[in-house]
């Protein structure tokens, strides 16, 4: 490791655990948790020179929604006067065992479940002490990244002879023609060391959300809890931020062999997820004496965060009468039932309503691009079909580029939604129907063009 450092580099790492029973987030029927299975936390990573500065908090939760963002950056105003708060962003690992954030997506609860603004008030406090924690911590450092493999991810959509696909669509049917998408089994890899070249921390980024134990009711990191506690038995104290890419048609579950895996699971006495830590932490062993022989402590850093205006996608006149239609059976109902999903789909269908109603031409999202060395980092909100990742990394000048979907901030209340492919929107299915989707794969193809020029700009 060179002298003088010009890099400074901060940890911490915080439980965001409700003290309380939630209602879980990533179903449409409503789940109250009845215990913690293991916490869910946020992470984060503040990094300095005297170019620029960055800090990036990896959340267990499903999404980030702007008034998460917005409360913490808000909080940090005066207590971080040295930090300029635009160059904070969160990312979701999209858990699918975390408190819910959003209002009125499911039933009223009694008062013993803690309720969607006070999750969001506790998470907020929560998120600005590790910031806090992490910025102050700050201390004299080296980066080093790697690139390794971990079959983690699978895409989840399948397609048939007639033109359709369907999210986990069975590939027993006669029918079946194919797998509709690419699957990428990369990871990227930032290593932080210390002045004695001891490792401090790891930034993880692949292509697959954790929702390995999805439907459960307890509250849970999913995978990632079992990799940082593999981590921390072969590195100590070794701080994980996990992202996760673009993987809006991925998840970690199989279409087909998957009794074969299941067999090699019970044969070797672990479980799915963790198998997946295994896996994801023999990818960091296997890199990690590389990354440790070219730690770097002066190296290029810029951090441009835009605003960027992209295509919404237009919901059709039939889309319309549809929506209305299920909207109004649903309102008809004596009760709705929370447990059946009626909430979620009744939002979904007003939402869908309103959008054709009032029609806006441009969803409005916040864009982050870092040049760190010879890596790129860059954010989206969406749940992001893995396609358009790849025209990203295929295109990039950086050695290795590292995607971040549900990042940052989004307008409302209710994330950003899926961003599938025109390939997708022509087969269906959940992920690619019009509720799900506010922006146009044109406008994910403007999205694509202007990462890509961003950071090969900062390449040249």
């Amino acid at each position: 490791m060179s002298e003088g450092s010009d890099i400074l580099v901060g940890w911490a790492s915080k439980s965001i655990t409700p003290d309380k029973p939630v209602i879980l987030m990533g179903q449409f029927h409503a789940r109250i948790s009845k215990y913690v299975n293991d916490p869910v936390t946020a992470t984060a990573l503040a990094i300095e020179t005297s170019d620029d500065q960055a800090i990036m908090v990896s959340c267990d939760i499903v999404v980030i929604t702007r008034r998460m963002q917005d409360g913490v950056r808000e909080r940090l105003k005066t207590k971080l006067p040295d930090f300029d708060i635009k160059k904070l962003f969160l990312n979701a690992t999209h858990t699918h065992t975390a408190p819910n954030m959003m209002d009125d997506w499911y039933p009223p609860q009694a008062d013993d479940v803690m309720g969607a603004t006070e999750y969001v008030n506790f998470f907020v406090d929560c998120v600005t002490d590790v910031v806090i924690e992490a910025w102050e911590g700050r201390k004299p450092g080296g980066i080093s990244w790697a690139y390794g493999q971990a079959v983690v991810g699978h895409n989840r959509r399948a397609a048939y002879f007639d033109g359709s696909s369907q999210m986990y669509g069975n590939t027993n049917r006669d029918d079946f023609d194919s797998i509709e998408g690419y699957e990428d089994h990369s990871v990227n890899m930032l290593f932080t060391w210390d002045k004695d070249e001891n490792p401090t921390g790891v930034i993880i980024n692949l292509a697959c959300p954790s929702q390995v134990t999805e439907g459960e009711y307890y509250v849970s990191a999913d995978f990632w809890h079992e990799v940082r506690v593999e981590l921390n038995k072969r590195y100590s104290n070794l701080f994980v931020l996990q992202q996760c890419s673009t993987a809006g048609d991925q998840s970690p579950h199989f279409l087909f062999n998957s009794r074969a895996e299941e067999n090699m699971r019970k044969l070797k006495g672990v479980s799915e997820r963790e198998e997946i830590a295994l896996r994801i932490a023999d990818a960091v062993d296997y890199v990690f004496p590389y990354a440790k022989k070219d730690i770097r402590t002066n190296v290029p850093f810029k951090h441009i965060v835009q605003d960027l205006d992209l295509p919404i996608r237009k919901v059709t006149a039939l889309e319309y009468e549809s929506a209305k239609l299920e909207y109004n059976k649903l309102m008809s109902k004596e009760s709705l039932d929370g447990n059946s999903g009626d909430y979620i789909i009744l939002g979904r269908d007003k939402t869908t309503i309103d959008r054709y109603e009032h029609e806006k031409p441009f969803y409005q999202m916040e864009l982050h691009v870092i040049r760190l060395g010879d890596i790129a980092i860059a954010t989206n909100p969406f749940e992001i079909y893995l396609d358009y990742g790849i025209r990203i990394k295929a295109r990039s000048k950086a050695l290795q580029t590292f995607l971040v979907q549900l990042a940052s901030d989004c307008p409302g209340d209710f994330g950003a939604g899926y961003l599938p492919t025109a390939k997708a929107i022509v087969g269906g299915g959940y992920s690619a129907i019009v509720a799900s989707n506010f922006v146009s794969p044109e406008g994910g193809q403007i999205l694509v063009n202007k990462t890509v020029e961003l950071i090969n700009s900062m390449l040249s």
